[in-house]
């Protein structure tokens, strides 16, 4: 997944300077802050609706529509999925320790 999300995240970078009538990424760069935050608090929604209530199918989708919207958000902001890797990774070091000192107790 991880090289297809760069891949992905290349194509929206591309994207920021495209026409809004030819792209929807385009479109919403254009439409700015508020619009992007929007889309990704709206599929935020529909990913727990559908993980409550709707085929794995379905979750995929509004999954993938997600992490879409989020990419964008990113982009926006000037951030990178590798912002976002270094935080996972930080974060896995922090409790890595912890769990050594809970399981020599």
């Amino acid at each position: 997944m991880s090289d297809f999300v760069d891949t992905l995240f290349a194509i929206i970078q591309s994207r920021r300077g495209s026409s809004p009538e030819e792209s929807y990424t385009a479109r919403l760069f254009a439409e700015g802050l508020p619009r992007i935050t929007q889309k990704v608090g709206e599929e935020a929604i529909e990913v727990v609706v559908a993980a409550h209530s709707q085929s794995d199918e379905r979750l995929i989708a509004e999954m993938a529509d997600l992490v879409y919207h989020s990419l964008v958000l990113l982009a926006y902001r000037g951030l990178t999925p590798d912002d976002i890797r270094a935080e996972l990774e930080r974060r896995h070091r922090q409790v890595r320790p912890a769990q050594a000192d809970d399981e020599s107790a």
